[in-house]
């Protein structure tokens, strides 16, 4: 799929009871370029996020979480609209709590959400998962609510046809589906270690071809942090039962992961049509 980021939105929209889209009068929109041109893809793409679990830490409470935010917010505000940039750290904070409910579940203690301005959030947990199948879930939890938020703010779009909320819902739901790329440290990379190890070598080799025919330092750096992890997990490969998988507990996260990106995939398929017809006459 592509986008033409030289496009700007110049009116805007409404969509009607039969569900289609509907120009209101035009009006001047500038910032929809910049939140999708190159350079507003890259700082996005960053904010998917180089995420770090941090062992040990304590004590990071829902203040750290709160001043963060609006650090992350006023940075972001600083090449966006004001309310773009809420809506964004919104969509990164959903994410990172799908991660932390999943740890929580599993009785390990996380924190909320730190932000990093231009690199997502992080979130700490006292220890690491215990084997392969729990490292899943936790990184599949953050794409599947984060998606869920995505879908909010598509939702939030059909009754009131701002499109403020059709950017989000767009970007959310691209950002989850990137996030699911079968690259370690990527949330995908982090789940498919419980489907098949072989996956991250797809992977890689998908993020090589893309590093060719789009180069990019954000694939760079994520092959640089996921080459090394990946080269120490196939050297200790028989060491450990880490990766030891029943069939079953591999069919349910393989349903999970390749649903997700099925339905994320579709979701931005036809989103990419509302997204064009934005585009002034």
């Amino acid at each position: 799929m592509s986008f033409d980021p030289d496009q700007i939105y110049e009116a805007d929209y409404r969509v009607s009871s039969e569900g289609d889209v509907v120009r209101a009068p035009a009006r001047r929109d500038p910032w929809l370029k910049r939140v999708l041109g190159p350079a507003g893809a890259a700082l996005l793409f960053i904010a998917t996020k180089l995420k770090f679990l941090l062992i040990g830490l304590k004590g990071v409470k829902f203040l750290g979480t709160g001043i963060t935010a609006l650090v992350s917010i006023g940075a972001y505000a600083l090449l966006f609209p004001w309310q773009f940039a809420v809506g964004l750290v919104a969509l990164i904070f959903i994410h990172e709590m799908g991660h932390v409910v999943v740890l929580r579940r599993y009785g390990v203690r996380a924190t909320a959400p730190i932000f990093i301005p231009f690199m997502g959030a992080l979130i700490g947990m006292k220890q690491l998962p215990r084997n392969a199948v729990m490292e899943a879930y936790v990184g599949l939890g953050g794409p599947v609510i984060g998606s869920l938020g995505a879908l909010a703010a598509y939702g939030i779009y059909l009754l009131d046809g701002h499109r403020l909320f059709l950017a989000l819902a767009y970007v959310g739901i691209l950002l989850n589906l990137f996030n699911l790329l079968p690259v370690l440290p990527l949330d995908g990379g982090r789940a498919v270690g419980a489907i098949s190890r072989w996956l991250w070598l797809v992977g890689i080799a998908g993020l090589l071809g893309l590093m060719i025919l789009r180069p990019s330092p954000i694939l760079l750096l994520i092959l640089l942090f996921g080459a090394p992890e990946l080269f120490r997990i196939f050297r200790e490969r028989g060491k450990t039962n880490y990766y030891d998988v029943s069939p079953s507990e591999r069919l349910t996260i393989g349903v999970i992961y390749f649903g997700l990106m099925f339905v994320l995939g579709f979701l931005l398929y036809e989103l990419e049509p509302l997204m064009h017809a934005l585009r002034p006459a």
